[in-house]
């Protein structure tokens, strides 16, 4: 007989920032036979997802969906829009930003990143003063990431938009929502985003393997203009399609596409505000908590000011090894896992033991919230982690106050 507490008898808790806890209706509704790709209701399922993932970006422009990854959206959207030699702005706060700036580089374009570091959201007068300085408007695209998922930092894209429209820029602005979208607010068409790329994993409750280019008729526009763009990646077949087939360029995902009308049908119900309300709350439970567990040890949020933070992801910060330590503990012997510290540390620096993340985003509820923080105290208290008190209280009159 062993003293150690096992967490498998139980189901266990994903709590990492994507891909999220899956709806058993998702899984259900993707549990079935391949159905025919050529005609009947895998048809009717693709064509009914158009508007209701617009309902979800706020948007009356266009979207093309796409078999891959947020790396995948990240390449069509740049495909359609940027040709070698073009040049991008690229205003980074953490791992993700760079990341598509690295992927803009490899296209050819010439790549200007503004690096405000991990903890801090857009200065708008260094991006202001990087725009005024391109008389020439070489820079075709501002690549803008809402939600950086590694450092947990929000940033304001319409601020954004605000600030290219006064300076005079006619660049497009291109908003990453892959680790925002259905959790943070966010209104492609009130805010001005000409192109935004998502992914099915986070917020839309879907495992991965499905992403989505937005686009207006100005972001179309330079696509129609651009001299060739690749058959696969082209939004144009995509969006506005003759036949079946070319919404994939080929064969449909067909069990995706199961669960994102599962998916679609739940979020809707609930409503969109309804949805952003929860993470709000949700999000601030567990800010509550951290900031008391921070009251009396190390524990600290990467993100300063409130304001600033997502209601889909937090990062945390210890010293390290200890937050490897309290993930490993808590998957051991709790079923437990929390996300890792990505892009927090160079690889091999043992300094990025001293960091993880928590993933709030898409089918969570009160209930997990508070399991979740349970959780991370029972580990901090297992491994003498000096931490506050009462913040499960203060996690629970977060949520009773709704």
């Amino acid at each position: 007989m062993t003293s150690s507490l096992s967490g498998r008898p139980g189901r266990e808790y994903l709590a990492i920032p994507g891909p999220s806890v899956m709806p058993d209706a998702v899984l259900q509704a993707m549990h079935r036979a391949a159905p025919n790709i050529y005609a009947g209701e895998i048809v009717d399922i693709s064509a009914s997802l158009v508007p209701d993932l617009k309902r979800v970006a706020r948007t009356d422009g266009h979207v093309a969906m796409y078999i891959g990854n947020g790396h995948a959206a990240w390449e069509a959207a740049l495909a359609n829009t940027i040709q070698p030699g073009d040049a991008v702005l690229v205003p980074a706060t953490g791992r993700f930003g760079h990341g598509w700036a690295d992927m803009a580089e490899g296209l050819g374009a010439e790549v200007q990143i503004l690096d405000f570091g991990k903890r801090a959201p857009w200065d708008m007068d260094q991006i202001a003063a990087a725009l005024r300085a391109d008389a020439g408007h070489k820079i075709k695209a501002v690549l803008a990431v809402h939600v950086d998922t590694s450092t947990s930092i929000r940033n304001d894209v319409a601020a954004l938009r605000a600030l290219m429209d006064e300076v005079g820029h006619p660049a497009l602005l291109m908003a990453d929502c892959i680790a925002s979208l259905g959790c943070d607010v966010f209104e492609m068409d009130a805010w001005g985003a000409d192109v935004m790329v998502a992914g099915c994993q986070k917020g839309l409750m879907v495992p991965p393997g499905m992403c989505f280019v937005f686009f207006n008729d100005k972001a179309d526009a330079v696509r129609r203009a651009m001299p060739r763009v690749s058959r696969y990646w082209d939004w144009s077949s995509r969006a506005n399609p003759e036949e079946f087939y070319m919404y994939w360029n080929g064969t449909a995902p067909t069990h995706h596409l199961y669960g994102l009308r599962t998916a679609l049908d739940m979020i809707h119900g609930e409503g969109m505000e309804a949805i952003w309300a929860r993470h709000r709350t949700l999000a601030k439970a567990i800010w509550a908590a951290c900031e008391a567990w921070g009251d009396g040890g190390p524990l600290e949020l990467n993100v300063a000011d409130r304001g600033d933070r997502s209601c889909a992801v937090t990062a945390l910060r210890l010293e390290a090894p200890q937050a490897t330590a309290l993930r490993d503990w808590t998957e051991q012997n709790l079923g437990l896992t929390l996300g890792i510290g990505l892009g927090m540390a160079p690889p091999g620096d043992p300094a990025w033991h001293g960091f993880f993340r928590l993933g709030h985003m898409g089918h969570v509820n009160g209930q997990m919230i508070m399991g979740l923080l349970g959780g991370i105290e029972a580990g901090l208290t297992a491994l003498d982690v000096p931490h506050g008190a009462g913040a499960l209280d203060a996690a629970a009159r977060v949520i009773a106050a709704g």
